[in-house]
């Protein structure tokens, strides 16, 4: 099926320096200074989120005449019309749940996600003008409103994470559920390093939500993702105890192979992660469908902090 091509790539197992990759990564913070852009985009979502908890009915209309498909020109308007808002208030100065779907792409997964949560506002964030100026189209609403929950905003993905994690040790959000839907592999094996799990933007994403959850065609990526993202909690565990006790402490690890599945597990602070195959019924995205109709095998990986 046209578009619909497996991953091919003359990498054949997890990258061989994928361990001293992400523990340098670990030990440093990226400080590439954030672009103007990003910082406005950011600023308008935090006005939608702002917004969305203030008005007792927010409402959120598709405009595909707005610059990029984005609804932020629409993000603090009310219709009374509609009765599918969500009557939410804050209380005191507790942070602010946020969802996000990160690359988001022409937006259908963001649909989704929102439909799911429908009482937390769903940021889709995408760099690409021309995906999000498809956002919210008919076909992917299936004739039904756009949730009122939905918002999309073009940003650089890396710079908008950092922001929201800024906003997270303020105590000013929390953000639930991230999403991480069918990033680009990069699956030449020179260009591994330009993948999320081998970036040095790879502990603010685990940093960001309690829950994070990438999907891809391609077995190696989420099997790295999974080992990268234990190596990053065991190297952030081992600087924690020196810094207290001067020693660091070690990891358990639980290796499940059945259905080709894993688990990985430390201690309370430490997170649950699962690298599984599956195979939605209802697929969140353009790409999942035809990975999906093309018999592709898909994974995922959860990370999850209780």
């Amino acid at each position: 099926m046209p578009g619909a091509k497996s991953v091919t790539s003359n990498q054949e197992t997890i990258y061989k320096d994928l361990e001293e990759v992400v523990r340098k990564y670990a030990r440093t913070t990226f400080l590439r200074p954030i672009a103007d852009h990003t910082r406005e985009a950011f600023a308008k979502a935090e006005e939608f989120v702002r917004t969305f908890y203030e008005n007792a009915t927010c409402s959120v209309k598709a405009d595909t005449a707005t610059e990029c498909g984005v609804t932020h020109e629409n993000a603090q308007k009310t219709d009374p019309g509609i009765k599918t808002g969500v009557t939410l208030k804050q209380k005191g100065n507790a942070p602010r749940a946020v969802i996000l779907d990160s690359g988001c792409g022409t937006g259908e997964s963001t649909i989704h996600i929102a439909r799911r949560f429908p009482n937390i506002p769903v940021i889709g964030i995408d760099k690409s003008c021309d995906r999000l100026n498809k956002a919210g189209n008919p076909v992917q609403t299936a004739g039904d409103a756009i949730p009122p929950n939905a918002f999309w905003i073009r940003a650089e993905l890396l710079d908008f994470w950092r922001l929201a994690l800024d906003h997270v040790k303020a105590d000013k959000w929390t953000i639930p559920y991230h999403a991480v839907y069918y990033p680009n592999p990069w699956p030449k094996q020179s260009e591994a390093t330009r993948r999320f799990h081998m970036h040095p933007i790879f502990p603010t994403l685990l940093a960001l939500s309690g829950v994070t959850e990438l999907r891809t065609n391609w077995e190696i990526y989420a099997r790295e993702f999974a080992e990268a993202t234990k190596i990053v909690f065991d190297e952030c565990a081992r600087i924690a105890a020196k810094e207290l006790y001067g020693s660091p402490p070690s990891l358990r690890s639980v290796e499940d192979d059945e259905r080709g599945n894993r688990s990985v597990e430390g201690d309370h602070s430490n997170p649950r992660i699962i690298c599984e195959y599956f195979d939605p019924t209802a697929p969140e995205t353009a790409f999942e469908r035809k990975y999906k109709e093309a018999g592709q095998t898909l994974w995922r990986v959860i990370v999850g902090r209780t």
